[in-house]
């Protein structure tokens, strides 16, 4: 049984379309309560009702065994309610809100026999953090508790696949899709909750789904096909056949933008810094993908020198099957992949506007219900494609016994690709590629702005498992904690590393994890003391302004990013750690030395960061309200046509965008800065006057700003 993986049920995550530093959501700190305070015991089937108003805690207890699993549910009916949830110790082990209407569940397995509390207060007031929660509509309100479930942990895979489902079932809630297989045979197919709240339609097997990322397989797939018939090579400078593109530096060939080495900006996270709101629908056309790579001064890295998860890549690749082949890329899929594979749930959406026959609308909580967010614009190649679990299913039977394609083609694309260092990536084309207990892994998430999807396809066994959602808090790498329950009899027993320390993609990550796996890890056995040398600052490598700080207290661990909330960590090995509040984790590193001298952030990719000595952590730069004033005034970036305004605000540096609203800024190095996911490092003239910055946000760089008021 996958420990960690089990207890991250307790927790949701958040959309991963904007970058990799949205997993710094409000999630409260661990603390010690006295479970002998007054309380109501909750048995299964009953439900009481109560009122809450804000500054107060409703406390409710149930006694469970180590090995139970329990699944509750609160009515908040004219009141913003979040959970938290406590083990016997009275050590938080799961939060639960973003919802402030209707049925807000809650539950996971229990790790510790005895009395679990259930702490109930009103969102952004009480046990919340400070400024972290929505304000409430209501300070006060009623609302109804019922334990719905409270039995022992499943030890078969298909009773414990729906007691992991459980917070995502029933009519109140979106849903979610389960399906596995092997040797060509469906093992276990099941779909829970609704596909369209509106009109109350359920989530069905042929439900098709926005499965984000996920297609990113197809694009590089597509490209392929392309290489096979001689219409391009994968050696090709993409300017070969979009010729608009501007020239850089470096050559950027065909392989590049399937393997994330291209160094080319990556648009969401680029049109974000322009204000564009695309939690909102904010409308993109494919068309901006070019626009945006001809204003692009100069590469971000050299092509095949780095892996920058980048969205603008793929969409580029679907330009060059459309140029190559004649095709609208959604036809060209039709005709040559999913007509003659029999894929008949599966498509491509041109663009937000296109109807999707049999479609799962996505939802987000908020605090006045489930808003329908729609989907993201411009994301033919990178992602806008709906398919069903049987048809990915379908998909990934190709790959073992091709139909269409060939078996080098697939080979090909599950080997790592080398950077220009010699350093493998852990990602093929369009696909990662490791290893889970044993068995080679090949892989591919997706998120859009509500959609969750993982398709995950074991070769050696000739396996594979899909899960599905359209509710954003579903976190998709449960499809791995699944495998492991379906295909526990092929895999290597369960050793240290594994699956919480995050997909492989860097050498150093993949050397401790190897480490990790000689000897057996248990959570609870971890010595607090040993994280001791982990404590400090890291600079991530690619926005050295950005920074995470580790602590401890006592025996609990905390990492926190500049300018934002301090989450627990909790250990999945000796030197690897996953975030609880989301699906993070951090591997951290050792020089020759053996000395710590790095960490690697795993979250949609692999960001990797270096220790920062003792006295550039002491010594950090602590701007007075006369140096903060050298950075008022007015910024305007040429390359994205956008204006930002800095402001000195009860002594704190406060940026403002038109649509962005207002961010406090944290000063990190001298003249460096942070907030709102951005990093800020603004420059001076040789009169020492500040003339501009330089604006990043990890997958999206040095976008420069110049002074102008």
């Amino acid at each position: 049984m996958n420990r960690l993986t089990l207890r991250h049920l307790l927790h949701h995550s958040l959309p991963r379309f904007s970058g990799p530093f949205l997993f710094l959501l409000a999630v409260g700190t661990i603390a010690v309560t006295d479970l002998s305070a007054q309380a109501t015991e909750l048995r299964r089937g009953r439900t009481v009702a109560a009122t809450l108003a804000a500054g107060d805690t409703a406390r409710y207890t149930v006694d469970a065994n180590e090995n139970g699993f329990v699944l509750g549910e609160v009515n908040q009916i004219s009141v913003d309610v979040t959970i938290r949830v406590l083990d016997p110790e009275g050590a938080q082990i799961g939060r639960f809100g973003g919802l402030g209407r209707g049925a807000l569940r809650f539950g996971g397995r229990t790790f510790s026999a005895g009395t679990h509390a259930i702490e109930l207060f009103v969102t952004g007031a009480g046990g919340a953090t400070a400024g972290a929660a929505a304000e409430s509509d209501h300070a006060a309100g009623n609302y109804e508790i019922t334990l719905l479930r409270h039995e022992p942990v499943a030890t078969d895979p298909r009773r414990l696949t729906d007691q992991m489902m459980a917070r995502f079932d029933g009519p109140n809630s979106p849903g979610a899709a389960v399906r596995v297989w092997r040797d060509g045979r469906t093992i276990y197919s099941k779909t829970y909750g609704m596909a369209n709240l509106t009109y109350g339609i359920p989530f069905e097997e042929d439900t098709r789904t926005n499965i984000g990322s996920t297609s990113k397989q197809f694009t590089a797939f597509a490209i392929m096909l392309q290489a096979q018939r001689g219409l391009l090579s994968l050696d090709d400078d993409i300017r070969t056949h979009i010729p608009e593109l501007p020239e850089f530096d470096g050559t950027i060939q065909v392989r590049h933008l399937i393997t994330h080495t291209s160094g080319l900006r990556e648009f969401l996270n680029l049109l974000r810094m322009t204000g564009r709101r695309l939690d909102r629908g904010d409308w993109i056309d494919r068309s901006e993908l070019i626009e945006i790579v001809q204003r692009q001064p100069a590469l971000q890295n050299a092509p095949g020198a780095e892996w920058n998860y980048n969205n603008t890549a793929f969409g580029l690749a679907a330009v060059i099957v459309e140029r190559t082949s004649g095709q609208d890329f959604h036809v060209f899929m039709q005709e040559n992949v999913f007509g003659p594979l029999g894929m008949t749930g599966t498509m491509v959406r041109p663009s937000i506007r296109h109807m999707v026959p049999n479609q799962s609308e996505g939802y987000t909580p908020t605090p006045d219900g489930y808003r329908q967010i729609g989907d993201l614009g411009g994301a033919v190649g990178a992602g806008g494609m709906y398919s069903t679990i049987a048809d990915l299913q379908t998909w990934v039977e190709n790959q073992a016994n091709p139909r269409v394609g060939t078996a080098g083609i697939f080979d090909e694309m599950m080997t790592s690709f080398v950077l220009n260092n010699g350093e493998e990536t852990g990602y093929g084309y369009g696909l990662s590629v490791d290893e889970q207990r044993g068995l080679k892994r090949v892989h591919h998430g997706g998120a859009d702005v509500a959609h969750r999807s993982q398709l995950v396809y074991y070769p050696e066994i000739n396996a594979g498992i899909t899960v599905q959602s359209n509710h954003a808090q579903f976190g998709s790498n449960v499809a791995f904690a699944l495998a492991e329950e379906f295909f526990e009899d092929v895999m290597e027993p369960e050793e240290g590393g594994g699956e919480g320390a995050g997909a492989a993609g860097a050498a150093e990550a993949a050397e401790a994890a190897e480490a990790d796996a000689e000897s057996d890890f248990d959570p609870d056995a971890y010595d607090p003391d040993d994280f001791d040398e982990f404590v400090g600052r890291y600079a991530l490598d690619a926005a050295p302004n950005f920074i995470l700080t580790f602590t401890r207290e006592d025996g609990t661990f905390y990492t926190q990013a500049t300018g934002q909330q301090r989450l627990e960590i909790v250990p999945t090995s000796d030197s690897t750690f996953a975030l609880l509040a989301v699906e993070a984790s951090v591997t951290f590193l050792r020089g020759d030395d053996g000395e710590v001298n790095g960490a690697i952030l795993h979250q949609n990719g692999d960001q990797r960061a270096t220790r920062l000595e003792d006295d550039e952590a002491a010594g950090a730069w602590a701007p007075t309200a006369e140096d903060l004033a050298d950075f008022a005034g007015r910024f305007y970036s040429e390359e994205i046509e956008t204006f930002y305004d800095f402001a000195v605000e009860d002594g704190e540096l406060v940026m403002r965008q038109r649509r962005l609203g207002r961010v406090v800024l944290s000063s990190g190095e001298e003249d460096s800065f942070s907030g709102g996911g951005f990093s800020f490092a603004f420059e001076r003239d040789r009169n020492a006057e500040v003339i501009g910055f330089y604006l990043s946000n990890v997958r999206t760089r040095d976008v420069r700003f110049g002074r102008v008021g």
